[in-house]
């Protein structure tokens, strides 16, 4: 095997040692994951440390006989479920509610009242249950006032707002079932909810012919994926954003003219992009030796994807060439720093696109948009390893065709790279057009 040439090592080892003994490469390791993780962090202390304040909400009844074993169904949920079973701490809110006599004249006035008293913080929301709510038909599509309606300021998917619903409707039937002439002692049976289990796909070991299945875990098994995407993705952005910037400052001020005295462009190019690859790992390395002590603080170190660590490695250092080599590129050819400013989108729409397609990936990890994405070679890094921390996990050729794919294309991109490289670091003036970039990249 080839060495790399000294000049190459001596870059490297300049750039790398130059970023990674300054206080923003160690305030960045510090932020880098609040910023990136912070919606993660966030659930998980707010499970942790959930909004337990008392709650108030007014029950807007038009049938005059649902409010009451409505109010007494929501009751009897809040308290099987107000106690965790195995610590005894409160985990939600204690409820209290109060009934509110309908006024078919002016129901709009009631519903502002109501509004008036929640902006004001007596009520946190009211529930209406309209005249068609006990005997509900397909017409009331078209005016859902007549059945079920929930008035709140809580934002996002209203959680109170799901919660409410199972026993509103539990207690909307067992009226109905009254109604009926069914025995009350029966009610329990008929309406009793069966659970529908998820499970992991079964599967046989190799070795011992057992069959293995397990619990799906829908928690894990959305953090996992996600967690890896985020960390790679992170990392990369780290890593090859700033070279950007950089590029173009040191070309402003002819450092490179300097430097080309010593080493050729192409010497320049590779050593910047081994300094980000090793900068990569190291900031990897951090990660991975902290991860598992975070986890284990938080009872989840089952959630700890080893056997995708090499994987990670692997496709980190591809991202991190294709970006790296990119930003010297467009950093050579940028005539100011300001115009390699307005390029940091260019460079890192690679990681930003797979994020963006994130849901849709991990809801259907082997469907053909997810698999699609995964074998382009651009967003292939991400996708392709979110999908292998799914818990379906993927065929086993298509990583390796994945990483095939990947490996050309890094290739290819940090060759033209290097050509646009060499004749942009020295040109001065007015940025170049794309026709001109893309005639230094195939002509030289």
């Amino acid at each position: 095997m080839r060495r790399l040439p000294h000049k190459i090592l001596l870059i490297a080892k300049r750039d790398y040692l130059a970023a990674i003994q300054t206080k923003a490469f160690l305030i960045g390791l510090v932020i880098a994951p609040i910023l990136f993780g912070g919606g993660v962090m966030t659930s998980v202390i707010a499970k942790r440390r959930p909004d337990i304040r008392p709650r108030r909400i007014a029950v807007l009844d038009h049938t005059g006989v649902a409010a009451g074993p409505v109010i007494a169904s929501i009751q009897r949920l809040n308290q099987m479920e107000l106690h965790d079973p195995k610590t005894g701490h409160q985990v939600m809110p204690e409820y209290s509610f109060e009934t509110i006599a309908s006024d078919p004249g002016d129901p709009n006035a009631q519903r502002l009242e109501l509004s008036q008293r929640v902006r004001n913080g007596e009520l946190f929301g009211f529930l209406e249950i309209g005249p068609g709510a006990l005997h509900p038909t397909p017409a009331m599509r078209a005016d859902p006032a007549a059945g079920l309606t929930w008035y709140s300021s809580e934002g996002g998917v209203g959680e109170v707002r799901q919660w409410l619903a199972a026993p509103v409707n539990d207690a909307l039937r067992r009226i109905r079932l009254a109604e009926l002439g069914v025995d009350k002692s029966r009610f329990n049976e008929v309406l009793a909810n069966i659970g529908l289990q998820g499970m992991d796909l079964v599967s046989r070991d190799a070795r011992t012919g057992q069959f293995r299945t397990g619990k799906r875990d829908y928690i894990g098994g959305t953090a996992v994926p996600v967690a890896m995407a985020l960390l790679l993705t992170m990392i990369v952005i780290m890593t090859s954003a700033p070279m950007l910037p950089a590029i173009a400052q040191d070309k402003m001020q002819r450092v490179h003219e300097m430097l080309l005295a010593s080493a050729t462009p192409s010497e320049l190019i590779r050593g910047k992009v081994l300094a980000a690859i090793w900068q990569a790992l190291t900031t990897a390395a951090v990660y991975l030796v902290g991860a598992p002590l975070a986890l284990k603080a938080l009872d989840m170190s089952d959630l700890m994807p080893v056997h995708l660590l090499p994987w990670l490695i692997v496709y980190l250092i591809a991202e991190v060439t294709i970006l790296s080599a990119m930003a010297a590129a467009l950093g050579a050819a940028c005539g100011s720093p300001q115009d390699a400013q307005s390029l940091n989108f260019v460079l890192i729409a690679p990681v930003i696109v797979p994020l963006i397609m994130l849901s849709q990936v991990i809801q259907q990890p082997g469907g053909s948009l997810a698999t699609g994405l995964s074998l382009f070679p651009l967003f292939t890094p991400i996708v392709m390893l979110i999908r292998q921390a799914s818990p379906g996990g993927v065929p086993a050729w298509q990583p390796w065709v994945g990483l095939a794919g990947v490996v050309l294309v890094t290739t290819a991109i940090t060759w033209l790279a290097a050509r646009v490289f060499r004749i942009g670091i020295l040109m001065q003036g007015k940025a170049p057009r794309v026709s001109e970039l893309v005639r230094w990249a195939v002509r030289g």
